[in-house]
């Protein structure tokens, strides 16, 4: 990679925790990746597009669930960043972005678990589950993890 990655600014995303009414967390695992890889819905905001609206939408596009079925609770005090680890950089994004800069939101799932629907448009998990916050953080890519206990700490009077 020709740029220095420290040049690069960071790609704008929102991330979604997403508890049931027994405080565990949804995570799907990335159906394009070799190794598990556990995640909580997350993706990018589009142009002129609010956060909390991209929020509803990526949770929509990834999981099936509509806004109708979630309780807003709380979004994080502060955006939350991460880099990309060397190998991803240049590869991802069209090699625009260093990493995100993600505006996370907390919603309560009020649906049933038949109404998870992660067989979407452009699936992204191929199975999902839910999980306790340090399940969680222990499952999920190393190059993600300060972000996730970041989340988590923050969010963690909600959690079971």
């Amino acid at each position: 990679m020709k740029t220095d990655p420290q040049s690069l600014p960071y790609r704008p995303c929102v991330g979604v925790m997403l508890i049931n009414p027994q405080g565990l967390i949804f995570t799907g695992n990335r159906k394009d990746s070799a190794v598990p890889a556990w995640q909580m819905p997350q993706g990018g905001i589009d142009e002129g597009e609010k956060p909390r609206k991209a929020a509803l939408r990526e949770l929509w596009e990834e999981t099936g669930i509509t806004g109708d079925l979630v309780e807003f609770i709380a979004k994080s005090g502060d955006w939350v960043t991460y880099d990309l680890p060397p190998e991803l950089l240049g590869k991802v994004w069209g090699g625009r972005y260093r990493g995100q800069k993600q505006r996370w939101f907390l919603f309560r799932y009020t649906g049933s678990d038949d109404q998870v629907n992660i067989a979407t448009e452009h699936p992204e998990f191929d199975r999902w589950q839910w999980s306790r916050a340090d399940e969680m953080i222990a499952s999920i890519v190393p190059f993600k993890r300060a972000v996730y206990e970041t989340v988590v700490a923050e969010f963690r009077g909600h959690l079971a």
